[in-house]
């Protein structure tokens, strides 16, 4: 019994290991689905995208005039406020003036103090 075992494992011993040795082509089951997905999902993206194209084409001259004219009223606010975070929203008022709030200081600040030291007179030394 033994000996024919032997025989068999001799004679397939080299068609596993040539099985093993095998590696596929193209890409694994797992790269295809993904390529396959993302192809899915470039073509229905694909009217969104051609549709914000256009709208680039658009609205890209009124941006870059507007850049133009407001960019440097902008630079002079943002050198002149030091911390946005002290003021409220904008707020649109009924005959069109927009007024932005300081917000109300609502603690003063407070000096922190370092903690205290305290030193026990006795000292314990665990034996």
């Amino acid at each position: 019994m033994r000996q024919i075992f032997a025989a068999l494992t001799l004679v397939c011993l080299p068609g596993l290991v040539a099985a093993q040795d095998t590696k596929p082509d193209g890409p694994s089951l797992m790269e295809q689905g993904a390529q396959m997905f993302m192809d899915g999902l470039m073509e229905e993206m694909a009217p969104a995208m051609e549709g914000m194209s256009d709208l680039g084409e658009k609205i890209g001259p009124a941006l870059r005039s507007f850049t133009e004219e407001m960019g440097p009223a902008f630079a002079d606010l943002l050198d002149q406020v030091e911390d946005w975070s002290v003021y409220e929203a904008p707020e649109k008022l009924p005959n069109g003036d927009i007024i932005i709030r300081r917000k109300p200081d609502t603690e003063p600040e407070k000096k922190e103090q370092p903690p205290a030291i305290i030193l026990d007179e006795t000292p314990q030394i665990d034996l």
